[in-house]
C-alpha cells in the first residue's frame, strides 16, 4: 500500500472471548512499513508482544491502545497480551488477522473498489484505442 492512513477489518481469536480489539483498525503506512493502532475493549491491558517485540500502551487513560508493527496482511498473527483484570497479571495468547479486502482509505472509501474502478477505466481506454486503430487501418 502507498503511504497513508487506512482502516482495515480485523478479527481476533483467543482468550475468554470477553475482550476484543476494535475493528476496523487504523493502519498507517510509511515508507513501506505498516503500523496498526489496536484499541482494546478494556483498560486492563498493559503489555503486548508480537513477533518477539514487546509493546506498551500509548495512552494513560481509557481503554488500552497499542501501536504495533504489522508485517503482513491476510495471515494469522500470533500475539500475547497481558491483562491485569484478574487477581494477578496474566499473559494471554491471541491470534489477529488483518483482512486486506476490507481496506478503506482515511475517507472511508474501500481501496479495493478504487483499484477495480481504475482497472476498468484502463481497460475501457485500451478498448477504445484498439477499436480506433482498427478503424483507421481499415480505411
Amino acid at each position: 500500500m502507498e503511504n497513508g492512513v487506512y482502516y482495515i477489518d480485523l478479527t481476533m481469536k483467543g482468550g475468554s472471548g470477553k475482550a476484543y480489539i476494535a475493528s476496523p483498525a487504523k493502519i498507517t503506512v510509511n515508507d513501506g512499513k505498516m503500523t496498526a493502532e489496536l484499541v482494546w475493549s478494556s483498560p486492563n491491558y498493559d503489555y503486548m508482544e508480537i513477533g518477539g517485540i514487546g509493546y506498551s500502551p500509548v495512552n494513560k487513560s481509557g481503554n488500552s491502545v497499542f501501536e504495533v508493527a504489522v508485517d503482513a496482511l491476510d495471515t494469522d498473527i500470533p500475539v500475547k497480551a497481558e491483562t491485569t483484570a484478574m487477581s494477578k497479571p496474566h499473559l494471554i495468547d491471541y491470534t489477529l488477522h488483518f483482512n486486506s479486502s476490507g481496506v478503506k482509505d482515511a475517507n472511508g472509501i474501500n481501496v479495493t473498489v478504487w483499484i477495480c474502478i481504475g482497472a476498468a477505466v484502463l481497460c475501457a481506454a485500451a478498448a477504445v484505442w484498439v477499436i480506433g486503430r482498427r478503424k483507421r487501418n481499415a480505411k
